[in-house]
């Protein structure tokens, strides 16, 4: 069983920055793939970014050049720098992770991040 617990989301004014921060815990897990969702009011959860175990990234085309996604493999933590933020990038944002001790899918509880004036 995997924990995931977010921090770092807020209210910032457009153009911002933010950067929100996801830790794994609990015990016989070997974490693979982590990454970052968001689920705007209205819309389906969508892929922000992923990070391999090896540092492989990928992004949608939304965030590319704007956002980054990082990890600390020895904290199992993953980071998402977001920056030039812009209102349309409003949404609750979940972590989520691939646990290959038991083949499983893990979320956390959601941030929010709100991009307003």
């Amino acid at each position: 069983q995997v924990q995931l617990v977010e921090s770092g989301g807020g209210l910032v004014q457009p153009g911002g920055s933010l950067r929100l921060s996801c830790a794994a815990s609990g015990r016989g897990f070997s974490i693979g793939v982590m990454g970052w969702y968001r689920q705007a009011p209205g819309k389906q959860r969508e892929l922000v970014a992923t990070i391999s175990s090896g540092g492989s990234t990928n992004y949608a085309d939304s965030v590319q050049g704007r956002f980054t996604i990082s990890r600390d493999n020895a904290k199992n933590t993953v980071y998402l720098q977001m920056n030039s933020l812009k209102p349309e990038d409003t949404a609750v944002y979940y972590c989520s992770t691939y646990d290959r001790y038991s083949s499983s899918v893990y979320w956390g509880q959601g941030t929010q991040v709100t991009v307003s004036s």
